[in-house]
């Protein structure tokens, strides 16, 4: 059974830091390519960024490019979105997930494993 469960969300202020791991279980890790998405509330969920499954490649939404870090460490099975100067706009539910052969997709449909979110709100 594939489990993906996200940590390290909270309450901070605009222009603080917050850094979300997500611990991957039941799967090889190392095969996929893992995505972070965000849900704001009454907004469909988007996508924040990705990293190939080699760690080699990443992708971001242009929102949060020079501000948040995507990295992994496929020995810990555990993706990492490091984000810094946070601003309100960037409060949402945020969940990682995992997706075989895309290429480093953007695209939800493309992604077969999710967890199950962990929340993140700044306050201004």
């Amino acid at each position: 059974q594939v489990q993906l469960v996200e940590s390290g969300g909270g309450l901070v202020q605009a222009g603080g830091s917050l850094r979300l791991s997500c611990a991957a279980s039941g799967l090889t890790f190392s095969n996929y390519d893992m995505g972070w998405f965000r849900q704001a509330p009454g907004k469909e969920r988007e996508f924040v960024a990705v990293i190939r499954w080699n760690g080699v490649s990443t992708n971001y939404v242009d929102s949060v490019k020079g501000r948040f870090t995507i990295s992994r460490d496929n020995a810990k099975n555990t993706v990492y979105l490091q984000m810094n100067s946070l601003k309100p706009e960037d409060t949402g539910v945020y969940y990682c997930a995992a997706a075989r052969l895309a290429w480093g997709s953007s695209r939800r449909n493309d992604y077969r494993y999710w967890g199950q979110g962990t929340q993140v709100t700044v306050s201004s």
